[in-house]
């Protein structure tokens, strides 16, 4: 249920944008809040004081919504996750509002300022370089404490790298998880993949270019062949989506020089397979050890069945040392 607060600021926002008055020339407060649409200027309201969590373009500048630009031009300052990438969007769209920095390495610094500054009653514009604060980026702990100090929150949302690669991978979009960054140390990361093996839908990664084929090869080691698909520079000149099973993807990509730009991995869940009694698993699992390690006997048997690697490396453990 919206706020008064911010049914107030809706009603400002539409009225604002489908008036064709221009500002009054003696408001100068009110005529610096605007922006262009084709050359062409447009006021925007003064917000009401809270904090505004908007979406911008994850690459392609005309992604930006309406509402998104009256707000950041509406807004008393912008907090930025790079204020040099946020810049280029506010020229873009002749915006002029005064921008400070927030991202994880001041946070901590910059949290209590900014909710400083609601407090006094302004009305404060969260964005990061690129698609949805929160998802993978930083604003977390400033919604929570925003919230916690009874400050009007409101989304403008748009944007979002994630659903955009879900759209485009061919998978299914009915029910998907979003896992953002895999640990970056070969280990942990398989260790998390595996954990994911039973997740009962498509699976979200995003990945930097270059550790994009470990994780691939890491990806078809622990869940098998699945179909796959990796997005790259979405909405932007050079977008590219490669689709196919994991064991494929993997090997294009570790024959080629890593890729440039932003990277979303979408992967298919793994198909429903009946349970294995303990005797059938330690019978396959010994046939597997005639011809692989216990490594890759475990990783093939547990991607196989569904079932958690170090476990079944464990039973693969067990049964090389009975055989010696």
């Amino acid at each position: 249920m919206s706020s008064p607060i911010r049914r107030a600021t809706d009603r400002r926002i539409k009225a604002h944008m489908t008036s064709a008055k221009a500002p009054r020339a003696d408001d100068s407060v009110r005529s610096a809040r605007g922006f262009l649409i084709a050359d062409t200027p447009v006021p925007a309201a003064t917000l009401g004081p809270g904090l505004y969590v908007v979406s911008t373009p994850i690459g392609n500048l005309a992604d930006v919504t309406l509402r998104a630009l009256a707000i950041l031009a509406g807004a008393d300052a912008i907090l930025a996750e790079d204020t040099r990438v946020s810049r280029a969007l506010l020229m873009r769209y002749g915006i002029e509002r005064p921008l400070s920095p927030y991202h994880e390495h001041n946070a901590a610094e910059a949290r209590p300022r900014a909710l400083r500054r609601i407090a006094e009653g302004q009305a404060l514009a969260l964005i990061s370089d690129a698609g949805t604060p929160l998802i993978s980026d930083p604003g977390y702990k400033l919604v929570a404490e925003a919230i916690a100090e009874g400050f009007a929150v409101t989304v403008a949302p748009g944007p979002s790298a994630a659903l955009a690669a879900l759209c485009v991978a061919g998978l299914p979009t009915d029910r998907f998880y979003f896992e953002g960054f895999l640990p970056a140390r070969g280990a942990a990361r398989r260790e998390r993949i595996n954990a994911l093996a039973a997740v009962p839908g498509t699976l979200i990664f995003y990945e930097s270019p270059g550790r994009l084929a470990e994780t691939l090869a890491d990806l078809a080691l622990e869940l098998g062949a699945r179909p796959a698909a990796v997005a790259r520079e979405l909405t932007k000149l050079h977008e590219e989506v490669r689709r196919g099973p994991l064991d494929g993807l993997a090997a294009e990509y570790s024959a080629r020089e890593p890729p440039r730009g932003e990277i979303v991995i979408v992967v298919g869940a793994g198909e429903a397979r009946p349970s294995i009694s303990e005797d059938a698993l330690d019978r396959e699992i010994a046939l597997s050890l005639q011809k692989l390690s216990v490594r890759d006997a475990a990783a093939a048997v547990a991607a196989k069945h569904g079932l958690p690697r170090r476990e079944v490396y464990a039973r693969a453990l067990a049964l090389a040392g009975a055989q010696r």
